[in-house]
């Protein structure tokens, strides 16, 4: 059974910064890419940024410049570092995960979601 763990959540001021945690464990055999999504209220889920297991990246244009995506492969963790948060960046972020659990096919899971709110 897979677990995506997400944590780091909370209030900041605009302009402030945030980092986010999810941590990948159970059965996994390998991980390919990982990323973040999240999704406002009235909105619908979007990507926010992903990489790859080699550490190609892709982001949003609303988040390029200052967020930043990483992971350890060691730890089954991928991070995102949040700099310059806007309001409009409120939202539950949600990680995500392309992962094999024992080697024969790829699944799509999904963490619970750690709630940003970015105001004054």
């Amino acid at each position: 059974q897979v677990q995506l763990v997400e944590s780091g959540g909370g209030l900041v001021q605009p302009g402030g910064s945030l980092r986010l945690s999810c941590a990948a464990s159970g059965s996994i055999f390998s991980i390919n890419a990982m990323g973040w999504y999240r999704q406002a209220p009235g909105k619908q889920r979007e990507l926010v940024a992903r990489i790859t297991s080699g550490g190609s990246t892709n982001y949003a244009d609303s988040v390029k410049g200052r967020f930043t995506i990483s992971r350890d492969n060691a730890k089954n963790t991928v991070y995102l570092q949040m700099n310059s948060l806007k309001p409009e960046d409120t939202a539950v972020y949600y990680c995500d995960a392309d992962l094999s659990p024992y080697g024969d096919y790829v699944g799509h899971y999904w963490g619970q979601g750690t709630q940003v709110t970015v105001s004054s």
